[in-house]
């Protein structure tokens, strides 16, 4: 809501005493050309820069917009910058303590101060998605008039958490997780640069590196860390924030882990084999460490995808099905709690029942078909829809399976070269012994033998 007295007097002892705020909050960029990363979202004549006045507004003025992106991306971060560089009137308000009472209020204030002072309003909401139907229902008479023009922030993904009549009605806006580089400067700016600590302490290489480590693509999360740090640094009376010191100041040691190396292919693969071993707490091990090192959610995910493929196959068809959920859902949510969602696959997967059938199956056919074992495909199965296929046989002689008792006519299939081969040679695990029984018969019809009929 507005300022008040108290708000006025917070507000200038932080900016006479830096140590009042936190270092993510000081190091919060001024204007639109301080913003790490979301480039994308920052070139000239794009929504946020006509936010701040940066073209013209007349006919066509700024858009409301909803900006949508993991923790510690800079959705916060962008509004502060707008309500810093813009001639317009700047309210914030939390979906967390705010309701439909205080919204209205803000537009009945936003519509007295266009009225009289021409002066238009800018409303931030964060965590919009905390808000029901019926509340962010109070915000369509305003953002469709533009008595206010609304910047929304979420998390979650708007399609399923912000009600489509506001969608319409406003821009949405994608923001990425910083890259390593991103945060990199980041930290070297915030260790030297006054208003950060001010050079009073420098950072190893390795310090950097954890940090990013940890910090998992999120802003205000390498800087805390590097703020715990350096006070511990300094309380040690020490100039440079080490490793150690780093692991001390935020309880939480430095996983060996290297994103781009031997470290990232080593334990994905203790992973998938631990899984294929069927050793759980071994897979929850190996998946946390990843986890921990800030390894990217889609990557593991991925991972899982094809264990339940390559190890479990049919011996638990249901396998794959979670493995593709998780990802889909990672996809959607992102870490922190995307960790949970990898855990349950990961768990489902290490304690389903395993074959491999399928996958050695598909391999040794692509092997006979790479030596050569095609030829042509017989005369019976050739497509016959076309004028003249008649007359080349093909076609004749093909027996439909729905015409036949059982549904499985006794035809040949394969080519010549590879008829009689069998590639799939299923497990009685789980649910393939099922599978295995079928396959058995299915053969059988086909070879022509009718023993053992229902």
């Amino acid at each position: 809501m507005e300022p008040d007295l108290f708000t006025a007097a917070a507000e200038e002892r932080q900016a006479t005493d830096p140590s009042a705020s936190p270092l993510a909050v000081r190091m919060r960029p001024r204007v639109l050309d301080e913003v790490v990363g979301q480039g994308h979202l920052l070139r000239p004549g794009s929504p946020l820069r006509r936010l701040v006045g940066e073209s013209g507004g007349g006919p066509a003025g700024p858009s409301s917009v909803l900006l949508w992106g993991p923790p510690g991306t800079g959705k916060t971060t962008l509004a502060y910058v707008v309500s810093q560089a813009t001639d317009k009137r700047f309210v914030e308000l939390s979906a967390i303590t705010a309701g439909v009472k205080e919204v209205r209020a803000v537009i009945e204030g936003a519509k007295r101060s266009s009225g009289a002072y021409g002066k238009d309003t800018v409303l931030f909401l964060d965590e919009i998605h905390r808000f029901s139907k019926a509340q962010q229902d109070s915000l369509l008479p305003a953002v469709e008039n533009r008595w206010v023009t609304l910047i929304a922030a979420t998390t979650e993904n708007p399609y399923f958490s912000v009600i489509s009549p506001l969608l319409s009605r406003s821009l949405l806006l994608t923001l990425e997780p910083l890259s390593d580089d991103d945060l990199r400067g980041l930290l070297i700016r915030a260790a030297a640069e006054e208003r950060g600590l001010g050079g009073a302490v420098t950072l190893s290489d390795d310090a950097v590196a954890y940090l990013l480590r940890i910090a998992g693509g999120d802003a205000r999360r390498a800087l805390t860390a590097l703020e715990a740090g350096a006070g511990a640094a300094l309380a040690k009376g020490e100039t440079e924030v080490a490793v150690a010191t780093l692991e001390e100041a935020v309880n939480r040691a430095a996983v060996t882990y290297d994103r781009d190396g031997d470290q990232h292919y080593d334990v994905a693969s203790a992973l998938i084999k631990s899984i294929r071993g069927s050793d759980v707490d071994a897979a929850l091990h190996y998946l946390a460490r990843m986890i921990e090192a800030g390894e990217d959610p889609r990557f593991i995910a991925r991972r899982l995808m094809i264990s339940a493929s390559e190890d479990i196959g049919l011996a638990d068809p249901s396998a794959l099905q979670t493995a593709v959920a998780a990802a889909q859902a990672v996809a959607m949510i992102g870490f922190p709690e995307a960790r949970i969602t990898l855990g349950h696959a990961t768990v489902a997967l290490a304690l389903a029942p395993k074959s491999n059938a399928a996958y050695v199956a598909i391999d040794a056919a692509l092997a006979d078909v790479r030596a050569g074992l095609a030829g042509p495909v017989p005369p019976h199965l050739r497509d016959s829809h076309y004028k003249g296929s008649a007359s080349l046989g093909h076609g004749k002689g093909y027996q439909y399976p729905h015409d036949v008792p059982g549904g499985i006519a006794a035809q040949q299939y394969a080519p010549d070269a590879v008829h009689g081969k069998r590639y799939y040679e299923p497990t009685r695990h789980g649910a393939e012994a099922r599978y295995a029984d079928v396959a058995e018969r299915v053969r059988a019809r086909l070879r022509g033998e009718r023993h053992g009929e229902e």
